[in-house]
């Protein structure tokens, strides 16, 4: 899904960070424009951490990983075996 892209002026923001930051922890990237011109995009931090479904979609295809007592541990070793960067694109 794309993420809402929100125009505001420097003035705009100054005005109202708190609301533009909240716009920007929910999802949205917001321009910020002076006179006319984009200057910067503000967008959520990348998170410094894997989702759950990610870690998952790391396993072989042979994986017998379940979700049962020994599951964190499962993921653990997924890991371990992929310290690649993660893809944020």
């Amino acid at each position: 899904m794309e993420p809402t892209v929100l125009g505001v002026t420097a003035a705009e923001l100054a005005g109202d960070v708190r609301a533009i930051l909240h716009s920007v922890e929910t999802g949205a990237e917001v321009i910020i424009e002076r006179n006319a011109q984009p200057v910067a995009v503000l967008r959520a931090a990348v998170p410094s951490h894997r989702k759950l479904s990610e870690c998952i979609a790391l396993l072989p295809a042979d994986s017998t990983a379940a979700i049962d007592p020994d599951f964190a541990a499962d993921v653990e070793a997924a890991i371990a075996a992929h310290r690649e960067p993660l893809d944020t694109q």
